[in-house]
């Protein structure tokens, strides 16, 4: 159980809401406290973090291990059910208000959550840092360079009235993070970005989990990466399952890594009908790939572990491979930009093998059956492609 102590007031205050907000929080705390003090330095000690917890209990779960480990490191965990209830916002803000004020830094890991940007209105800190989210942090920056409100990818653009009700507390947010004369904002992210104007990108190379963890025996198989898009609206069911049995035959997989939002139904469906051993991690990929065992060769879709997976397992001989999203598989709630940005997603990944989508054509398994998953033999088409070097 993690520790809801009263805050001492902090330097540095950061505030996340997923496993890997609070995983890219303890990278930047350690690259940030290297250039401070040299190549032997620790994470620096006045760092306090704060989660705003959401309701899901898998993310809670990882959050919770995630949690654990930023405090083994020297750091204040300070735990909000910040969604407990109608009256946990409220009392979460009134709670933070003292810290936000004295706070001479501030790591957000979501500048699209509502709950961060209000919290961002209540600060009087002049160094703003945004810790990787993924690749939501790529339509970030873009949305900051062009000057356009923070809209997630996903969503259509269609403003209901919540939106038009919240919107001057969202624009007040983006003033915060747009650098002046007396702020300073830096964004701290393992994606390819470029910076607008005033801004710092800091590359985020994963040195503390290649420091704290690994290398990873292998298991010379394949490892499936599962993906949230269908919770999202933005793929169809059916056709995503179809290409993972596609992918499953293809090469090998045995085994599936389940993205903490994929709903049970769909597992279920992933187990059952194409025949893969569901895996639920406690830890971000990032962490359970860089502990191990991992397969010989991860397939994944369009996401985050594309980017970041190469580097947390450079020099260990483990090919990353992405396969493209089809457009035939958007469902009609899509948004229009979905497809555009997914290509980039895929396009913009380095030290990876890039897949042709699985042709629509291929039909899934009929619902019960268990596909063949034994790997084709060495040289043939199916089998998976010797590792490339990471950089």
């Amino acid at each position: 159980m993690v520790s809801a102590a009263p805050l001492a007031p902090p330097a540095t205050l950061a505030f996340v809401e997923s496993p890997v907000q609070l995983l890219n929080v303890l990278e930047w705390a350690y690259a940030d406290a290297q250039r401070a003090q040299g190549p032997e330095a620790t994470a620096p000690q006045d760092l306090t973090v704060v989660v705003l917890s959401p309701h899901d209990p898998m993310t809670r779960g990882q959050l919770r291990r995630m949690a654990e480990l930023a405090r083994d490191e020297g750091f204040a965990v300070r735990w909000e059910d910040a969604r407990g209830g109608a009256g946990a916002p409220v009392k979460t803000i009134s709670g933070l208000r003292g810290p936000l004020r004295r706070a001479a830094r501030i790591v957000i890991g979501d500048p699209f959550s509502r709950y961060v940007q209000l919290l961002l209105t209540l600060t009087r800190a002049k160094d703003l840092v945004v810790v990787d989210d993924g690749t939501a942090t790529m339509e970030f920056i873009s949305q900051l360079a062009k000057g356009e409100p923070l809209v997630r990818w996903h969503r259509r653009g269609n403003r209901g009235p919540r939106d038009l009700v919240f919107a001057p507390v969202s624009a007040t947010a983006r003033r915060r993070l747009t650098p002046g004369a007396k702020r300073r904002v830096e964004v701290f992210s393992s994606m390819p970005v470029e910076a607008p104007d005033g801004v710092t990108i800091t590359a985020n190379d994963f040195a503390w989990t290649r420091a704290r963890f690994g290398p990873p025996r292998l298991t010379g198989g394949t490892d499936l990466v599962g993906t949230s898009l269908v919770e999202t609206g933005v793929v169809d069911l059916e056709r995503y399952l179809e290409a993972v049995g596609s992918l499953t035959r293809a090469h090998g997989a045995t085994r599936y890594f389940a993205h903490r939002r994929e709903s049970a139904e769909k597992l279920s469906r992933v187990a059952h009908e194409v025949g893969l051993e569901i895996v639920r991690p406690d830890l971000p990929l990032e962490l359970i790939a860089r502990r191990g065992p991992i397969g010989h060769t991860i397939v994944s879709f369009p996401s985050t572990v594309v980017h970041t997976l190469p580097l947390a397992l450079v020099g260990t001989g483990v090919q990353v491979a992405v396969c493209d999203v089809d457009p035939a598989w958007l469902t009609s709630n899509a948004s229009p930009r979905a497809q555009g940005f997914l290509s980039g997603v895929t396009g913009t990944a380095r030290d990876v093998r890039r897949l042709s989508s699985v042709p629509p054509t291929d039909p899934a398994p009929p619902k019960g059956s268990i596909p063949p998953r034994d790997p084709a033999p060495p040289g043939s088409p199916g089998s998976p492609a010797a590792p490339v070097a990471a950089s």
